[in-house]
């Protein structure tokens, strides 16, 4: 990977507008830089749509349907056949704040795992910084979330009106650092560079994405594992707890919040994003 600055070379009186030369150091990323090509990010937002919905009838329509979809079976089959615990709150609203968290960071990790793989033709052809393909993903994954946090809006106050008793409560004052963990959490980069040299790997990850779900607090409350104490321990080990138990802590009133479950869930993403930030850089 290649740096670009612009500079003059000691001892050389050229003055040269650009210089470019190999990556070296173990967290080498220029966020300056990454600033300088926010235009060429964009445009890659714009092309991520374009392709994404590409000769479909319905188009970003999709951004609401899927969610909506699977809110609808999460409360027939969790709700009403299994019968599982939302913890006196309105199911559907519960199911679908579980469901808009995960999607987004789900999102955010399959869309990034085969940035190399997919992109290795324009990689090959122009200098630009690599980051901004995994960045552009992302900021593409939070445009679908802020559209479904509508839908899920509209929806909470349909039942805030019919008097369910869901309220907001302080906690929606941390949405928005909820919102920016996720993003960081499901970069997906330390993946993305894997893939490079072992390419089932990203099969791999969307099979995995799908298993996680069930071990974080999508279709159950943290609560739930109240009387399995060990169980409850594994579940709070999962970084992604956190952010769920405090969208619905923020939006329905309920849930549980605590102070191990947001250190660890911090710490957890901090680490993520060093390692993958230095592997992406390698």
């Amino acid at each position: 990977m290649a740096e670009q600055r612009n500079q003059t070379p000691a001892g050389d009186n050229t003055q040269w507008t650009t210089i470019i030369r190999p990556r070296t150091g173990w967290f080498d990323v220029d966020l300056e830089e990454l600033w300088r090509y926010r235009d060429l990010i964009v445009m890659f937002v714009k092309r991520n749509f374009t392709v994404m919905y590409k000769q479909t009838i319905l188009g970003p329509l999709w951004i609401i349907l899927n969610p909506l979809i699977t809110t609808v079976l999460f409360n027939v089959v969790f709700g009403g056949i299994a019968g599982l615990s939302t913890d006196g709150t309105p199911s559907f609203l519960f199911y679908m704040a579980g469901n808009t968290v995960w999607t987004f960071f789900a999102n955010c990790v399959n869309n990034t795992a085969n940035t190399f793989v997919t992109n290795s033709q324009v990689f090959g052809k122009v200098y630009f910084p690599r980051l901004t393909m995994p960045v552009s993903q992302v900021l593409t994954s939070l445009i679908n979330f802020g559209i479904q946090a509508v839908m899920y809006l509209i929806f909470w106050v349909y039942f805030f009106a019919t008097g369910s008793g869901v309220t907001f409560t302080l906690w929606v004052l941390a949405v928005p650092f909820v919102v920016l963990e996720v993003m960081l959490l499901g970069l997906g980069i330390i993946v993305s560079s894997l893939t490079t040299k072992y390419r089932d790997l990203a099969i791999a990850v969307g099979f995995g994405v799908q298993l996680w779900m069930y071990a974080s607090p999508v279709v159950y409350p943290l609560s739930m594992l109240d009387n399995s104490p060990r169980l409850r321990v594994l579940v709070q080990l999962n970084p992604m707890t956190s952010p769920i138990e405090i969208f619905r802590m923020a939006t329905l009133g309920t849930g549980t919040v605590t102070t191990f479950g947001i250190v660890y869930s911090l710490i957890f993403t901090a680490a993520a994003l060093v390692l993958g930030v230095v592997l992406f850089s390698r």
